[in-house]
């Protein structure tokens, strides 16, 4: 488990706990908490506790700062996912398209094993990173999400 793994299910554990979905956390603390560097806590949160993930983030920078991280309410999460699907566009990257997937599994849309699925046959079929290959791996990805979210 990486360090990134460590601090994403404390604040999850945090939010879990939280009669509100929400905590205020201090960015300096948790790192000191975590020993490590603030910018390692702001990686976990922009690629970790995003809105296609479920997430809002309030940033309050300077002395005295903190985070607030509030954990959207479960009837939102439809229209998350089909806010997410509409958002992978025409064409998208690998490593978008293994973000995306992140974010469909995150909110429970698709589970791993049809991930690991997904990520495969991408893989298989579409190789490189052209932008003819990236609007292939687009089509193939929402088609298969498509047929997911639809079973």
């Amino acid at each position: 488990m990486t360090l990134a793994d460590l601090i994403e299910n404390y604040i999850k554990q945090r939010l879990l706990n939280s009669k509100d979905q929400s905590i205020a956390i201090s960015r300096a603390q948790l790192a000191e908490q975590f020993r490590c560097v603030p910018s390692q806590i702001n990686y976990v949160l922009t690629t970790r506790f995003t809105i296609e993930r479920g997430y809002i983030i309030e940033s309050r920078r300077g002395g005295g700062g903190y985070i607030r991280i509030f954990r959207l309410d479960p009837k939102e999460r439809e229209n998350l996912i089909v806010q997410l699907f509409h958002e992978i566009g025409q064409s998208v990257s690998e490593a978008a398209a293994d973000n995306f997937l992140d974010a469909f599994l995150e909110l429970s849309a698709i589970n791993r094993k049809q991930v690991q699925l997904i990520r495969a046959y991408l893989q298989q079929e579409v190789v490189g990173n052209s932008e003819e290959q990236d609007r292939l791996r687009a089509s193939l990805l929402k088609a298969m999400i498509f047929v997911v979210l639809n079973q």
